[in-house]
């Protein structure tokens, strides 16, 4: 039996019809990525807005490129450095970590508080801390490895560290302890780990 040429038009425009939807499934589809890696990578159309006050640390940059040894299980920290002494900044970021670690109450046991210092403490602000301090760890600080990843603010921060050692958020030394308390409470509310 022979088609007739009415029939083959009307196959054709079928497939026709048949590719434009299956090119338009695949746009709808594969589109929205291609999008999506293109924002991410072109830095376009992503939203000012955010819900977090620290200074977001991107591309998982670790305690050890801070300077900082990592030793594992220690949950999320409240890290101070210092890569000079421990002077009035310093001992002030110390206060308000603890403060902030004692604010977080039943979510505390999955933080702590701790200090990375580049050079050795007085021996009365040592004894001092240990006295006022008690459960604040201490790391020894590389000041050469701290310069170069920390160029454009070399005083006495704080740090939010993940419990895999990576750093999260960066706060100067007058930063407003609610709002970092904040940001921790909501990096534990959304956290799977620690």
């Amino acid at each position: 039996m022979t088609s007739s040429p009415q029939n083959r038009t009307e196959g054709s425009a079928q497939r026709r019809s048949g590719r434009w939807q299956l090119v338009l499934l695949l746009a709808l589809v594969i589109g929205p990525m291609l999008l999506a890696t293109a924002m991410f990578y072109g830095r376009f159309w992503i939203p000012e807005d955010r819900s977090y006050h620290g200074e977001l640390i991107g591309g998982r940059q670790s305690l050890v490129e801070l300077g900082v040894p990592f030793s594992a299980g220690k949950g999320w920290q409240l890290l101070v450095s210092a890569p000079q002494d421990c002077a009035a900044e310093c001992q002030q970021l110390i206060y308000l970590a603890r403060q902030i670690h004692i604010g977080l109450g039943r979510d505390a046991s999955r933080a702590n508080h701790a200090l990375a210092l580049a050079s050795p403490l007085s021996a009365e602000l040592n004894e001092r801390l240990q006295r006022e301090y008690p459960q604040l760890l201490r790391y020894p600080l590389d000041p050469d490895v701290y310069a170069r990843a920390v160029q454009d603010n070399p005083a006495a921060q704080l740090w939010i560290v993940d419990p895999l050692g990576n750093l999260v958020l960066r706060y100067p030394a007058d930063a407003n302890g609610k709002q970092i308390l904040n940001d921790l409470r909501h990096l534990l509310k959304l956290s799977n780990i620690g």
